[in-house]
C-alpha cells in the first residue's frame, strides 16, 4: 500500500530534538506539519554532505516506506582547511567546543561557515532531492552558552549578529541558520508539489 501525500505533513528522520524543533518552526510558517520519526539512519563517511544526506534518506525510506526527509550539517573552519566539515558531530563528541577552540588558539582568521543539506525521498523518485543552506560567521574566542543551541553553537557567531547561535532563541537562530535556509527551500518546493 502506498502512502498518499496530503500536502500538509512530512516526516523527519532524526533523533535530534534540537534539529527537529528548528525544522518544525520553519515548516509551520509554511503550513507544513512535521513529524519526528526515530529510525536508524545510515551515515556514511564522506567529505560530501549531499552524498551523506542522500544515503541517509534512502536508508530511512527503506525502513518506513513513506516520503521522508533527513538533514545533515557540517562546520567548515577556514583556518583549519575546512575541518571539521561533515565530521562535525564526531569531532564535537570527541573534543567538544573546548578542543576546537584549542585548535584555533594561534589563529587570527576566525572565519567559518555552517552548511546544511535537507534530503527528501519517496517512492516516486529515482534519486533523492537535496536543498542546501549555509551561513558564514566566526569562531568566538570563548564558549558563549545561552539558553538554546547544541553542538558547536556556543562558539559560532554568524556575521551580522552579536550573539552566538547558543545565545539566540530558536526564532532568532532561524533568521541566520544554515538549517533554516535549507528547510525554507524544501518548504517552497514541497508546497508547490502538494498544493498546500
Amino acid at each position: 500500500m502506498s502512502f498518499q501525500l496530503n500536502g500538509k505533513v512530512i516526516f523527519f528522520a532524526t533523533g535530534n530534538i534540537h534539529k527537529f524543533n528548528e525544522a518544525r518552526q520553519v515548516l509551520s510558517r509554511h503550513k507544513i506539519t512535521v513529524g519526528m520519526l526515530k529510525v536508524k539512519t545510515l551515515e556514511i563517511q564522506s567529505e560530501n554532505l549531499e552524498e551523506i544526506a542522500k544515503t541517509s534518506v534512502v536508508h530511512a525510506f527503506r525502513q518506513c516506506d513513506i516520503p521522508i526527509i533527513v538533514e545533515d550539517a557540517g562546520l567548515f573552519v577556514e583556518a583549519l582547511n575546512g575541518f571539521p566539515g561533515p565530521y562535525a558531530s564526531y569531532v564535537y563528541k570527541t573534543i567538544s567546543n573546548e578542543g576546537l577552540l584549542k585548535l584555533m588558539e594561534k589563529n587570527m582568521n576566525r572565519r567559518a561557515k555552517f552548511q546544511s543539506v535537507v534530503a527528501y525521498f519517496s517512492e516516486e523518485l529515482d534519486t533523492p532531492l537535496c536543498f542546501k543552506g549555509e551561513v558564514w560567521g566566526e569562531i568566538t574566542e570563548k564558549i558563549r552558552r545561552g539558553c538554546s543551541g547544541f553542538g558547536f553553537d556556543p562558539i559560532f557567531k554568524p556575521f551580522g549578529s552579536q550573539k552566538t547561535f547558543a545565545e539566540m532563541s530558536i526564532t532568532e537562530k532561524n533568521k541566520y541558520s544554515h538549517r533554516a535556509k535549507a528547510f525554507r527551500k524544501f518548504a517552497k518546493w514541497y508546497k508547490s508539489l502538494c498544493k498546500v
